[in-house]
């Protein structure tokens, strides 16, 4: 079995491919190995973490965007900037005077989106902050004032509708959780509270065709952890809070929720869901438990499905396959629809996995390291063996990065083309492809 995450150690991000650079950079016209297909047209932008001074844990060191620009069978650019949002430019405080949380004081440092011609850095303690093309930064974005709110780090945008969903969460007082949505034109429309009970770590979330589903698990706000300032993220596992899916309609999103009890668990990262029939269908990276004693990780996770019949009122759990995986990502014109394939990261390796079998597909990068893998299409219908998946690999020889381009339709065979980067990009967290 691999493991996508150092098992076991809690320090991990301060060594090797993990720890930061201290350069930002611009370079043109990069070496290439092979051919770029001359299709690919725009932008692969993944945020990650690269702390300026020291921190105490891997999901809180300063945002950094690393970018290449692919045109014309080329690549002409190389970009690393760090997100300078507010509290990067100067200290600002996580509270404001009455209580409330400073949305602006954030690293802004886990995801990076384009909805409605505007790209944003994203961190879900706090508001997006938007970007350029060239990576600088505009500032915080707060959909014209309609949001004060956090905004989570994994947005859905939906294929048919071009509404982006999303939901934030980390308030100390109830609503703990809200569900947002903007129309395919960036207009914030909808705002309405989930009912949970306590202020749980939510960090992804699912949608269909018909549905949105929260996922309501035992990783809890820890108030002792928090006060000792330690650095740690302060939250903890419990074991008597229990674990939840709650589903709401999309078509009534004013409706009560329908909770749906389910073994505890944690999940960070959903790869997709689908209606089918009366029933949903989602998989998922599921964690046995998480963060019992710290915040380090102690278990792999692994792909999982879960059925949630809405006629019976039950849910079936089976786990897909045995590999320590993490980051899934599908083809994101199929987000929600019944998607075949989703990639994720397996120790030096990419596993593509059929999402009805659970047989994966490796593509070994031999000594290299791998981060998160993201589908880009070619031109025609959603066809998920016409494209290319890209992802920043990280080579210990010259510990130095590649932009590895594979084609989708020969995912085990060599890559198309490997872009050689002026720098080791750190392992980091989530990323797109934005099309020109």
């Amino acid at each position: 079995m691999t493991s996508a995450l150092p098992i076991g150690e809690t320090d991990f991000f301060r060594r090797g491919n993990y720890a930061p650079v201290a350069d930002e950079l611009t370079e043109y016209d990069l070496p290439v190995t092979g051919a770029i297909p001359a299709e690919l047209d725009g932008w692969y932008l993944r945020n990650g973490p690269n702390p300026r001074q020291a921190t105490a844990h891997w999901f809180t060191g300063d945002g950094m965007i690393h970018g290449v620009r692919i045109e014309d069978g080329a690549a002409k650019w190389y970009r690393n900037r760090w997100v300078r949002t507010d509290s990067f430019i100067e200290d600002f405080p996580l509270y404001n005077a009455d209580g409330s949380r400073n949305l602006r004081a954030a690293v802004a440092n886990t995801h990076v989106v384009n909805h409605a011609g505007k790209t944003l850095a994203l961190v879900e303690s706090s508001l997006p902050y938007q970007i350029t093309d060239d990576l600088e930064t505009v500032g915080a974005y707060d959909f014209g004032g309609k949001l004060v709110d956090s905004m989570t780090a994994h947005p859905k945008i939906c294929p048919t509708s071009g509404e982006l969903h999303f939901f934030g969460y980390g308030s100390i007082v109830e609503p703990y959780v809200t569900y947002h949505r903007a129309d395919a034109a960036g207009e914030l429309v909808l705002n309405r509270p989930v009912d949970v009970k306590a202020h749980t770590m939510m960090h992804d979330f699912a949608m269909t065709a018909d549905h949105v589903i929260f996922m309501d698990l035992p990783v809890v706000f820890d108030l002792d952890v928090a006060i000792r300032g330690e650095g740690d993220m302060p939250y903890r596992w419990s074991d008597d809070y229990g674990a939840r899916f709650g589903v709401l309609r999309r078509d009534d999103p004013d409706a009560p929720i329908r909770w749906f009890d389910i073994d505890p668990c944690y999940v960070f990262h959903v790869a997709n869901a689908h209606d089918d029939g009366n029933s949903i269908v989602l998989q998922a990276v599921r964690y046995p438990e998480l963060w019992r004693t710290d915040g380090g990780f102690d278990v792999d996770g692994v792909l999982w499905e879960w059925r949630i019949d809405l006629a019976a009122s039950t849910v079936a759990e089976r786990q897909l396959d045995d590999a320590g995986v993490e980051f899934p990502r599908i083809d994101d014109r199929l987000a929600g629809l019944p998607a075949r394939y989703a990639v994720s990261v397996a120790g030096n390796a990419w596993i593509r996995y059929d999402l009805a079998t659970g047989v994966g597909v490796r593509h070994d990068l031999g000594t290299g390291g791998p981060g998160e893998a993201v589908f880009v299409p070619g031109a025609g219908p959603a066809d998920e063996s016409n494209g290319w998946y890209l992802g920043y690999v990280y080579n210990p020889e010259r510990d130095g990065s590649d932009l590895v381009i594979l084609d989708a339709a020969d995912f085990g065979g060599k890559p198309v083309a490997k872009i050689a980067l002026p720098q080791r990009v750190p392992y980091g967290f989530h990323g797109n492809w934005i099309r020109a």
